[in-house]
């Protein structure tokens, strides 16, 4: 019994692809970096981790290492001056709401509810372009049949 051809291009996946992915996540690069430093689509990285595990770990250790470096490098910089008193406040607010958001995180949450919590009753919504319109139609109208154009 002859099995199905493939279709499509054939993938230009290679596992040595993999041993190239975790040096550029160490780097702090993001997806995109990475597939242009391999020289493919990003859709192809999207394509290749669903299909593949190796390359699935691979993105998923570069993932982690790229936070590492960046959260490395946002520590080095939380104080302003290396070995200064002086707190870089907008850095240090961002990394502790992103960190901690249950502590830290400004939440502006606003809640209208009706009476005794319920659902807010709405006894008339009005239709003020409606009712301009009728009223320019009648004017036209009444224009019309004076004579008036």
């Amino acid at each position: 019994m002859d099995t199905p051809k493939k279709r499509g291009r054939p993938s230009k996946y290679d596992p040595a692809l993999c041993a190239l992915i975790e040096p550029l996540g160490k780097l702090g690069k993001s997806r995109f970096q990475i597939a242009s430093e391999l020289g493919i689509p990003a859709q192809n990285l999207e394509n290749w981790e669903h299909a593949h595990e190796d390359f699935r770990i691979a993105l998923r250790n570069a993932r982690l290492d790229s936070l590492k470096y960046w959260e490395d490098l946002a520590q080095q910089h939380m104080i302003e001056n290396p070995g200064g008193p002086k707190l870089n406040t907008g850095l240090w607010s961002r990394s502790m709401a992103a960190r901690f958001p249950a502590e830290y995180r400004e939440n502006s949450k606003v809640e209208v509810t009706g009476k005794n919590g319920g659902a807010i009753e709405v006894d008339h919504v009005h239709n003020f372009a409606q009712d301009l319109m009728n009223q320019l139609l009648a004017v036209r109208q009444g224009d019309a049949e004076s004579g008036d154009s």
